[in-house]
Order: C-alpha cells, then sequence, then structure tokens
C-alpha cells in the first residue's frame, strides 16, 4: 500500500509538470499532486521521505515558472 501512495504522488507530480495532454494543468491538477504527496508522507521510508519532498519542490517550482 505505502508503495502505491508514493508511486501515485510521483504520477500525480509527473502529469502536472510534464503537460502530456497538451492543456495548461488546473489548479484542481495541482492540488490532486499535493494531495497524493501528502497522502504518501504517512506510509513511507525515510528514502522515500526526502524523494516526496523533491517532487514538491518540482511541483511547486513548475507552478511558480507557469505564472
Amino acid at each position: 500500500m505505502a508503495r502505491n501512495l508514493f508511486e501515485n504522488a510521483r504520477e500525480a507530480v509527473n502529469r502536472f509538470t510534464q503537460n502530456r495532454d497538451g492543456r495548461q494543468p488546473s489548479q484542481e491538477d495541482m492540488q490532486a499532486a499535493k494531495q497524493a504527496i501528502q497522502s504518501a508522507y504517512s506510509q513511507c521510508s525515510q528514502e522515500e521521505k526526502q524523494q516526496l519532498q523533491q517532487l514538491e519542490q518540482q511541483l511547486e517550482s513548475h507552478h511558480q515558472n507557469m505564472r
């Protein structure tokens, strides 16, 4: 289960930052990615927590660049 939450968080950030479907990501997309990250924090290893922090930074950075 924890692995699933971690993978879901990574995939949500990738969907937000990679703009695969040709449209601008919405605020809802960003919130979904943030929620996936927060859910994963509760059930992951220390190494995964560090990776989640990096994903959060990537998400915030991408969001700032969109403005």
